[in-house]
């Protein structure tokens, strides 16, 4: 993004809108360098956070905006979402877990009311192994969700809260309002 002088007001109002609703205080939100050449204009945000199991999830939210359109968008505001999520090793293995991670998405959408079009991503689950010298645990299990959709306009107060309830549900924060008592080791609270 250039100067703010040059930016067109109809994307300021799109900013504000997308930065408005508060996350849950367990989510850590930070603005980032957008990605250049995608579109005339764009604007990120990056998100953490740790659920009581102690998984990490992270995130980006990219918002597009391009006048002209392009032409797979059917429209002139896109939204891209990036989230990576540590997955306990008994949960990593199961072949429903792509499906499940992409419900993730569509259902916090839904659930905000999220008014959209051309919703499209992936789901890829990785699992890596440390040799030698590096520090922490000898396996790593993750999902890695990719998606993106074009919204109507630039009220985008409901993408946002679809956001912050991707980033509780990768993370397996209960829902707000909600106490966690103790859990057994090795149990998940990830709602899967």
């Amino acid at each position: 993004m250039t100067e703010m002088s040059a930016v067109p007001e109809v994307f300021r109002q799109a900013v504000a809108a997308l930065t408005s609703p508060a996350p849950r205080p367990e989510i850590e939100i930070t603005e980032v360098r957008p990605p250049k050449r995608l579109a005339p204009w764009a604007y990120a945000l990056a998100a953490e956070a740790t659920g009581p199991d102690g998984e990490l999830a992270t995130s980006r939210l990219v918002l597009l905006h391009d006048p002209a359109g392009q032409e797979f968008w059917n429209g002139v505001w896109r939204l891209v979402a990036y989230l990576r999520a540590e997955l306990d090793p008994e949960v990593a293995t199961d072949p429903l877990l792509p499906s499940v991670g992409w419900s993730w998405l569509t259902d916090a959408l839904e659930d905000s009311g999220v008014e959209y079009t051309a919703l499209g991503g992936t789901v890829t689950l990785t699992s890596s192994a440390r040799f030698g010298d590096i520090a922490g645990p000898e396996r790593n299990h993750d999902l890695e969700l990719r998606g993106s959709w074009t919204a109507f306009g630039p009220k985008l107060e409901s993408h946002a809260v679809a956001f912050h309830e991707l980033m509780s549900t990768a993370a397996g924060l209960p829902p707000t309002g909600v106490a966690v008592l103790g859990t057994r080791t090795g149990e998940s609270q990830r709602p899967f």
